[in-house]
């Protein structure tokens, strides 16, 4: 029986547009993004550097950018978040049923850029129906390491076999499913959040 669900939150609940960023670094002359940045941004996903840091390092990467457009491009990824969405994690939380929480890869431009797309209360609102609210750059772990699960599961004395966990990434759902969590992974496009209950019996 499933007793816990742990999120996702990008493309689950919040739309992403994961090339955004590489289109608008395109429209400055920019066709690639370094193999070299990636560790950079890890560590900033991490919460390992902070955001002045990480602007200033990155820009080393795309010489003549000026320090906005890199944020503007950055922050392009974020789009919105349903209402429908919104409502369906509301109702989930109000009937009690089960002890949710949120695991996200994120950093502090991103989620700036939510709460402004979103509005600070409906953030709020959001937020408040988990029970613990998992932020990578607040916790200085992401998927798909095995220790950022292994601590929710510690943390919150979960039973892996009574936890479903729901990301649309395959290679953090085969991460969690190796340490026995009950995995859904949600194609983007094809299937929503509020089917759940399609997936979930019990």
């Amino acid at each position: 029986m499933i007793k816990n669900l742990l999120f996702d939150f990008g493309d689950v609940f919040i739309n992403l547009d994961k090339e955004a960023t590489l289109r608008k670094l395109g429209e400055a002359g920019y066709t690639e993004i370094s193999a070299e940045l990636y560790p950079l941004i890890f560590q900033y996903e991490k919460g390992l550097i902070a955001t002045d840091e990480f602007t200033t390092r990155a820009m080393n990467y795309f010489p003549g950018l000026e320090k906005e457009e890199l944020v503007k491009a950055w922050n392009a990824i974020i789009l919105d978040f349903p209402e429908y969405r919104l409502d369906f994690i509301r109702d989930l939380a109000s009937r009690d049923n089960y002890r949710l929480f949120l695991l996200s890869n994120t950093n502090s431009l991103h989620i700036e850029k939510v709460k402004e797309k979103m509005g600070e209360e409906r953030y709020s609102v959001f937020a408040s129906c988990f029970e613990r609210f998992y932020l990578s750059h607040e916790i200085g772990m992401r998927k798909p390491e095995p220790e950022v699960f292994k601590m929710i599961k510690e943390q919150n004395a979960l039973v892996t076999s009574e936890t479903l966990f729901i990301d649309d990434t395959l290679e953090h759902i085969e991460s969690a499913a190796r340490l026995g969590f009950r995995t859904w992974h949600l194609k983007v496009g094809t299937e929503e959040v509020i089917d759940l209950f399609k997936k979930v019996s019990g």
